[in-house]
């Protein structure tokens, strides 16, 4: 242990780590207590999960407050999940009780009597979601400077869950407009175990300010990581055979003998050689998961080969398997539930996402923490953040994450206390029948997955914050919340300080006037007879709702009821007498109340079926480059299965023989093309934008479709892919500028194609900025240029 940093340390604090035994300070904690007590520096921390970076946020902050006590609140600590301040606030308050520093947290399920008694004796450390911070500017506008007048330090927590998005761009507005309260400006501290470009996130950080922020560069020594990626074909159901047209979704690879697959799927669980990787700031140590694996049970050949490798991975460990969207989830876990039945194991399985109730979630979290024995939870993005669940001791994820931010998050909620972060990969495909097209023949799934690892081992690459410069969603946000807690301001005045905020430094006063207009126009603001501004009528019944102060889209739901308890909720109502599948079970609607949206069911055993909607995915084009490289390359990789191995190389035959890196137009026959433009979804998306409008009508398309961000099929009434290429590229050389000759409803395409949800106030934003944004945000027209200018032709037909 530092003896120089601990014996800076306030009193309470050293006693405390006396007595849990601590045999040291960790190096993060270290180094955070030399930036915040002898710097003026904001502080940004980035290590793995389970590092100690909570603890070293807080152990000098809490000394500098016992040191100089504020007269406000002294610490604001933001989190994007009050489960994440749930769990915090118990540790937190362990830590406190005997200094005589409170802790307080507010969020929607915070009692009323515990926000009372802090807004009486507003002191020590307030932990808060974005959304009830909101809520406070806009209701508590009065009591501000008594409540942060005197607020020394902003504590972030899972930053890189913020960046990039509207609630980030919310939080970097709620500091912004605090600022107006304070006597002076707190120093913030950032904490994330996921980031890549530093600098971006310490821009992100200081965002409003004019402090520098530092960046310890700490090592966590040499970090061993066990992964497995195996692959699976998923056999047809027999109603889907027969309704799914004979090219699509299916892979073309000659399936093994039975003997061979078993035996294949069964060498899985051997022992393979170790790879190992150094990166610049700390050592990863990267072997096959299987080298350590005691599940030795054979995988059964029957329709579920898939579902048994699960089972078998699952059965004596505690486990996260995560999925990229609820239903997945669901259909897994309810699976595995059905084959512990058959088998006669236990039931230790939860799921845990947004739409399953917070008893579900709770009891989920409650079960990994304490159970003794095995436990296996289900979940999408709701596991990935810090919340303390125990010692977890794999991780699996079905088909490929979405990014490697995605991978990184998912990795680090295993390898605590000391045992390597484990992680398991299963990817599933269509069983051929025939053979398919061309881009069918590729494990798109498969290559990302390999990708993105080689991404962070080789680069230790991360995706960057996407940086938005009209967000247009967040501009209608703050203006009705600013003028909400204002009650009337001059255009102008509200004009500077909205236009005046970080987030909105892009925005012209031009544009921001004609929101302004049609705001008034459509009675959300309404002008007094002083010429100043307040919200009109419709504007009220907006910011008047609870809804309001989340900036995140509102789904449409119906809460799942069954024997009085809440289930939880799906989007779409099934009609009674419909099964679906919600936590991990099965249900038979029974009834429904339209009006007020419920659901009531009856548990029943069936047919899994799940009741949300899809949403997009974005990947970023450096991980579709890597799926290239992969494709191009000879290279073996140690963690891959047999059948994933196997299935990589028939991938890379098809590649070779039908020149599918090397060109990105090819003729299939029949007036057929594939394109495989190698951009990410971004760029994918704009692509298909020009083709249907510049290209349609000159050769007369017939289809457009394809596999966002892989590839696309286009049937051609006439021409040749030569000639569509050479016509691609005029267009990008005439057309510089796309803003004017984009239509309303192509510029909301491409948003609708791009985002998971439409933006929550995209309604009420004139359709002019909205072409204006789309060019600005969600088109790279330059880049696109540059990108299809060096593509080329296949000479002849590759064919399928």
């Amino acid at each position: 242990m530092s003896r120089d940093v601990f014996s800076r340390l306030a009193p309470f604090i050293r006693d405390y780590i006396y007595r849990n035994n601590w045999s040291e300070l960790r190096p993060v904690q270290v180094e955070a207590c030399r930036v915040i007590f002898d710097t003026p520096n904001h502080l940004l921390l980035s290590s793995g999960t389970a590092s100690g970076k909570t603890e070293a946020a807080f152990l000098p902050v809490l000394t500098l407050m016992m040191d100089d006590p504020p007269a406000s609140i002294g610490v604001l600590y933001i989190a994007p999940l009050k489960a994440l301040i749930n769990d915090q606030f118990l540790r937190l308050d362990d830590l406190l009780k005997e200094a005589g520093i409170p802790v307080w947290h507010w969020h929607g399920d915070v009692p009323p009597t515990h926000k009372q008694r802090l807004l009486r004796n507003p002191s020590g450390v307030l932990q808060i979601t974005p959304e009830s911070l909101e809520s406070m500017l806009i209701n508590k506008s009065r009591d501000l400077v008594r409540l942060f007048g005197d607020l020394r330090f902003v504590i972030i927590d899972e930053v890189h869950a913020f960046m990039g998005t509207d609630r980030g761009i919310q939080v970097q507005c709620q500091l912004e407009r605090l600022k107006r309260f304070l006597r002076g400006t707190p120093r913030r501290i950032g904490l994330s175990a996921t980031l890549g470009d530093y600098s971006l996130a310490e821009a992100w950080l200081a965002a409003g300010t004019n402090i520098p922020v530092s960046t310890p560069k700490v090592s966590m020594g040499n970090q061993k990581i066990r992964l497995s990626v195996e692959h699976f074909y998923e056999p047809e159901e027999p109603e889907e055979k027969e309704k799914k047209p004979g090219t699509r979704g299916q892979e073309a690879a000659e399936l093994p003998p039975a003997s061979e697959a078993a035996a294949a799927s069964a060498a899985t669980s051997a022992a393979a050689s170790a790879a190992t990787s150094a990166a610049a700031s700390a050592a990863a140590t990267t072997e096959t998961a299987a080298d350590a694996d005691s599940a030795t049970e054979p995988v059964s050949l029957t329709a579920s080969a898939c579902w048994e490798y699960l089972y078998a991975r699952t059965l004596d460990r505690k486990c996260i398997l995560f999925t990229n969207m609820r239903e997945e989830a669901e259909t897994a876990i309810a699976t595995l539930r059905q084959l512990a039945a058959l088998r006669g194991t236990p039931d230790i399985y939860h799921v845990h996402h947004g739409s399953v109730s917070a008893s579900f979630r709770e009891a989920a979290e409650a079960d990994m923490k304490t159970a003794p024995g095995p436990v296996t939870v289900g979940a999408t993005v709701s596991l990935e953040m810090g919340i303390d669940i125990g010692r977890l001791e794999r991780i699996l994820q079905l088909d490929a994450p979405n990014s490697v931010s995605s991978f990184l998050q998912r990795l680090g909620r295993s390898g605590r206390r000391g045992n390597p972060s484990e992680m398991w990969f299963v990817c599933r495909e269509e069983r051929p029948s025939g053979l398919p097209l061309l881009p069918y023949q590729i494990p798109w799934r498969l290559l990302q997955v390999i990708a993105i690892i080689e991404l962070y081992l080789k680069e230790r690459w991360v995706e960057p914050p996407v940086r938005v410069n009209y967000p247009l969603n967040m501009l209608y946000h703050q203006t009705m919340s600013i003028l909400a807690g204002a009650g009337e301001m001059q255009p102008a005045s509200l004009g500077q300080q909205v236009l005046g905020m970080e987030a909105f430094c892009q925005i012209s006063p031009e544009d921001y006037r004609e929101l302004l207009h049609t705001l008034l126009a459509a009675d959300h603001l309404q002008l007094t007879e002083e010429r100043g501004l307040i919200l009109g009528l419709e504007g009220e019944k907006i910011v008047n709702n609870h809804h309001f102060y989340a900036v995140f889209p509102e789904e449409e739901e119906y809460t799942v009821v069954a024997e009085s308890k809440q289930i939880g909720k799906i989007e779409v109502p099934p009609p009674v007498g419909e099964r679906i599948t919600l936590a991990g079970r099965n249900w038979e609607v029974m009834d429904l109340d339209f009006k007020q949206k419920m659901v009531f069911t009856r548990p029943v055993k069936g047919k899994i079926k799940t009741y949300w909607q899809g949403g997009g995915l974005r990947i970023a084009g450096r991980v579709v480059e890597g799926v290239r490289e992969v494709l191009l390359s000879e290279r073996d990789y140690p963690y891959l299965g047999p059948g994933a191995a196997k299935r990589l190389q028939e991938a890379r035959f098809v590649s070779r023989n039908s020149d599918l890196a090397q060109h990105q137009v090819l003729p299939l026959g029949g007036k057929t093309l594939c394109l495989l433009p190698w951009l990410g979804t971004l760029d994918y998306h704009a692509l298909m934008l020009l083709l249907r409008k510049f290209c349609t009508p000159v050769f007369d398309i017939r289809s457009i479709g394809g596999q966002a961000p892989y590839f696309i099929l286009v049937r051609m009434g006439e021409g040749s892919g030569e000639d569509l290429l050479k016509h691609l590229q005029q267009v990008l050389m005439d057309v510089p500028d796309l803003q004017p000759l984009l239509s309303d409803e192509e510029a909301m395409e491409i948003k609708r194609s791009i985002e998971y949800r439409t933006p929550k106030f995209d309604r009420f934003i004139p359709m002019s900025l909205h072409r204006k944004s789309v060019m600005q945000d969600y088109i790279d027209l330059a880049a696109l240029s540059r990108s299809v200018m060096s593509w080329s032709c296949a000479s002849g037909e590759v064919g399928s």
